[in-house]
């Protein structure tokens, strides 16, 4: 009779269990797993020691046990089945801009909050004021001048330059590579992540990102340089 209760008690478990699994996300998912397999253990050595076998109690939790403990492998399973997560974006700060990067569209948007054009979207401005934004930066933020000569050049190709903002030969911020230490939750940022990210979903975010922001595909040098600095703070 007792194996007949625990059977039926299993089968029902199995079954809401399998509802949960088919509509559950993946972090949700993994936590369940770990705390339902370490209650399904506790269920089942209690039943064995009522039922007096002891000895069978001691060798599922010797079995199971391990198990449990290698839950973040299947966490990190899980997450890797996800793939990317849809309309992700990644954040960008200096002291003069605050940037997004989207990584489906690769659209790149921001907003300025200190100087002259504060609280306006980069996006909303003219090529012009882009231009008086970006010689306003030179003069007291030379990181955000790499973000508008980014910006600028996504926005209008090189026709700022021609315009007189910067001569075809000139060496541009945007040119140079990012410097500085980046602190790991500027890097999560950067990337679009969130603390407990994986090996492989920095460097799948990384990989998306550079496909988008490479200076062959019209980003630039600057913001390749900050991704890749981002990853090697995620894994180092």
């Amino acid at each position: 009779m007792a194996w007949l209760v625990l059977g039926i008690c299993l089968f029902v478990g199995l079954l809401l269990i399998g509802r949960w699994f088919v509509s559950a996300d993946p972090a949700s998912l993994a936590r369940g797993v770990k705390w339902g397999a370490a209650g399904l253990l506790v269920m089942v050595a209690l039943f064995l020691v009522l039922a007096g076998r002891l000895g069978l109690a001691v060798a599922a939790i010797s079995f199971v046990l391990p198990l449990v403990m290698r839950w973040r492998a299947l966490s990190n399973r899980f997450k890797a089945a996800r793939g990317p997560t849809p309309n992700q974006k990644s954040g960008l700060r200096t002291a003069t801009l605050e940037m997004s990067l989207d990584h489906d569209s690769g659209e790149m948007t921001g907003i300025v909050h200190a100087g002259a054009f504060a609280g306006r979207r980069l996006e909303d401005l003219s090529m012009e004021d882009l231009v008086a934004l970006r010689e306003e930066c030179a003069a007291r933020d030379p990181e955000s001048v790499s973000v508008v000569e980014t910006f600028l050049d996504r926005a209008f190709g090189s026709a700022w330059r021609a315009g007189g903002g910067a001569g075809e030969e000139e060496e541009t911020a945007a040119s140079r590579p990012a410097t500085g230490p980046m602190s790991r939750e500027e890097a999560l940022e950067v990337l679009g992540l969130t603390e407990d990210a994986t090996g492989r979903q920095v460097r799948d975010a990384h990989r998306r990102l550079m496909k988008r922001f490479h200076p062959d595909q019209g980003g630039s040098d600057y913001l390749a340089a900050k991704l890749n600095q981002a990853r090697d703070v995620l894994l180092g």
